[in-house]
């Protein structure tokens, strides 16, 4: 049965001349299927650049990474398996209390964390994530001679702010599912797999990101991992990137470091939802044009600082 779901699944992507794309926490049916798995940064770019030929996106992530990918191409039809598929840390911060903090601090430029929302995104000077977050964090703060506002996530905020200096003005929001790593559990892990190296995601507590060997978005973990003489790592991040992991390095053996490291919301999506998405091309993600426009330019900031991205 699930067989033939593939199938048709791959039928329909053909004919609606659709992508799928899937973020590394998606379930392991939903990554095997994809077009393309990555972080938020690689499906940013991915979908900057899709081609002129298709018509449709289909996104195997959590809702603003949808929105995200709708916003950089307003002439395709985003579209979404499961659109209560958010995220919490997404929703610690909403439009109005972003702007009260521009006017708190009118001469600070605003770095916002791309779990966020299209409306931060259009209030944002320019967008970031876990893996360029340092970069643009330095480079926001190069033309500014005030503290750079960091929205939302405070554990990604202080270990940029740790890593450079750099003074900020960081929001109090956090993953839930990041944020309830203990260096307790990491220890007790390192006890049972005294060989293996821990990565962690900047997303952990700094207790956590202090005790590890390294720490990295989920695409600096299966760099790390690939390159690696290591053979044994526990990882510290959603569980879905240890399967991604696993098949990437068959030879080598991959530990979660807690058992709470599971988003129910990236766990949403399923290969029956996709179908349906397909099949309906609903529920399908819009972005109102005036926002669009204007966290449009928040991504494009970022994508130029990377050297990539239209």
């Amino acid at each position: 049965m699930e067989d033939l779901l593939r199938r048709e699944i791959i039928r329909l992507k053909e004919v609606r001349k659709a992508v799928i794309l899937a973020h590394n926490y998606q379930i392991d049916e939903i990554q095997d299927i994809a077009d393309f798995t990555g972080d938020s940064l690689e499906l940013a770019r991915r979908a900057a650049d899709l081609a002129d030929s298709l018509e449709a996106v289909v996104f195997c992530g959590v809702y603003f990474m949808a929105e995200t990918a709708a916003i950089l191409n307003p002439s395709k039809k985003i579209v979404i398996p499961d659109e209560t598929a958010g995220c919490p840390l997404s929703d610690m911060i909403t439009a109005d209390d972003l702007r009260k903090l521009k006017e708190k601090y009118p001469s600070s430029p605003v770095v916002c964390y791309v779990n966020s929302s299209a409306q931060i995104k259009a209030l944002s000077d320019v967008c970031c994530t876990s893996s360029n977050a340092e970069r643009v964090v330095k480079y926001a703060a190069s033309s500014a001679r005030s503290p750079v506002i960091f929205v939302p996530d405070r554990n990604l905020g202080d270990w940029v702010r740790r890593r450079t200096g750099i003074d900020m003005i960081i929001w109090d929001g956090f993953c839930p599912t990041h944020d309830r790593v203990l260096p307790d559990e990491i220890l007790s892990a390192r006890a049972a797999h005294p060989s293996a190296k821990v990565l962690a995601h900047p997303e952990c507590r700094a207790a956590a990101l202090d005790i590890a060997d390294e720490v990295a978005s989920t695409s600096g973990m299966l760099k790390i991992a690939a390159a690696s003489s290591a053979t044994e790592f526990i990882i510290a991040t959603e569980s879905g990137l240890v399967w991604r992991l696993k098949k990437e390095n068959p030879s080598k053996r991959f530990y979660s470091a807690s058992p709470k490291l599971i988003c129910p919301n990236m766990k949403k999506n399923d290969l029956h939802k996709l179908h349906r998405a397909l099949e309906s091309l609903e529920p399908e993600v819009r972005v109102p044009e005036d926002i669009r426009a204007r966290a449009h330019a928040a991504i494009k900031k970022m994508l130029s600082i990377d050297g990539s991205g239209k």
